[in-house]
């Protein structure tokens, strides 16, 4: 078989990258994406020569090199077109769940075996395109399946987050798993307990806006892969998350990893604060996490103007609302309070906590209004003024 035409094939620098190296193979995720017709994200090569080898070629060839992994054998060619990871080829000299000890070596099919999946074991040559498959990676590619290359158990002894790797997958890629993977992931589902909560969410974020995310966490949770280190997430999330994903698809509204993981977890906000933090989410992810489980409490474009228009649609997707009132704010931008405090002090009133008063009062009733123009703006704060010098 032979790689098919793609976007990524015909990038700035890319043909002359190969030729640097000389014996180099595309491999991995843009095979498979090209294979299946969609776009890749990122492009790795895989070439023979030891590390040191690969530097010297590069800087030679006047390519900008950048050793990123170095100690396992990668390194980051910067094209004009983008950065592209070249690794030597490796087996593995010890794991221990969560990093491996490396060997370089010049076999295509010990490298090819240290790998996950099948269809992530996939290798094109950049000068033919010829495809190179030791495992059966096409077959399964083409049937939809996501198999473990070699044995599943000891496949996820090598590396615990390779269990949430094989759901990701199923998720996206995959028609009906594995017997003998689903069933090792669900036998090793507590080595989870030994990666970094880093980790965990980087991959459970990314299985969360997969194409078969519902079909694939239900399966997850019947078999208890959360147990150890989600214990919150259940059937009754599971059913939560189905709900969210089909009044996203009535809205016309793109999922989102952290909406969906709100559906998961209880409708709490001090739960989802300890669920952000145990995963290590970003501060922004925290917010907008403790934000969405919360019941909408504004009519849709108040509640945009309140808390913004991500979290509005998050609050408004995951409550009993019509689904109407979450696209009608999507695209919406809030305007802005045309009234200052200056304005304020203008009409007589000393600067201190009163002004404050007066804005949050006049902001109020602009909001109720429907946010009308600056002139009626000003009505509202001569009205505020007098009812606050008739007191």
């Amino acid at each position: 078989m032979i790689l098919p035409e793609t976007e990524w094939r015909v990038r700035a620098g890319l043909d002359r990258l190969a030729a640097t190296l000389g014996e180099a193979r595309f491999v991995g995720g843009a095979v498979r994406d090209a294979l299946l017709g969609i776009p890749a994200a990122d492009i790795d090569i895989a070439t023979p020569h030891p590390p040191a080898e690969v530097i010297r070629r590069l800087k030679a060839a006047g390519i900008r090199v950048v050793p990123t992994g170095i100690d396992h054998g990668t390194v980051t060619a910067v094209l004009e077109s983008g950065p592209v990871e070249v690794t030597t080829l490796r087996r593995d000299v010890s794991t221990d769940g969560r990093r491996a000890t490396v060997a370089f070596t010049d076999d295509w099919r010990e490298d090819a075996a240290r790998r996950d999946f099948t269809i992530n074991a996939l290798y094109a040559d950049p000068a033919t395109g010829e495809i190179h498959d030791y495992f059966g990676g096409l077959a399964d590619l083409d049937a939809r399946h996501v198999r473990f290359i070699g044995d599943p158990l000891q496949r996820i002894a090598e590396d615990h987050l390779r269990i949430l790797r094989f759901f990701r997958f199923l998720a996206r890629f995959g028609d009906t798993p594995d017997a003998a993977g689903l069933d090792a992931c669900t036998h090793r589902a507590r080595d989870l307990m030994a990666l970094s909560r880093e980790r965990i969410a980087d991959e459970l974020l990314k299985l969360l806006v997969a194409t078969d995310a519902v079909r694939v966490v239900a399966l997850m949770v019947a078999r208890g892969i959360f147990d150890a280190v989600l214990p919150e997430i259940d059937q009754a999330g599971a059913e939560r998350l189905a709900r969210l994903a089909e009044r996203e698809r009535q809205g016309g509204i793109p999922p989102h990893a952290i909406r969906r993981l709100a559906a998961l977890i209880p409708a709490d906000p001090a739960t989802a604060e300890q669920i952000g933090a145990r995963l290590k989410l970003s501060n922004a992810q925290k917010r907008r996490l403790t934000m969405a489980v919360a019941p909408p409490a504004h009519p849709a474009r108040p509640l945009a103007y309140r808390i913004g228009v991500e979290s509005a649609v998050d609050q408004l997707l995951l409550s009993d609302r019509p689904i109407d009132e979450a696209a009608s704010i999507r695209d919406w931008e809030p305007p802005r309070f045309p009234l200052s405090g200056g304005a304020i002090v203008a009409r007589g009133i000393k600067a201190g906590p009163e002004v404050a008063r007066l804005m949050r009062q006049v902001e109020d009733l602009w909001i109720a209004e429907a946010f009308p123009d600056a002139a009626r703006v000003e009505q509202l704060a001569d009205q505020a003024l007098r009812s606050a010098i008739s007191r």
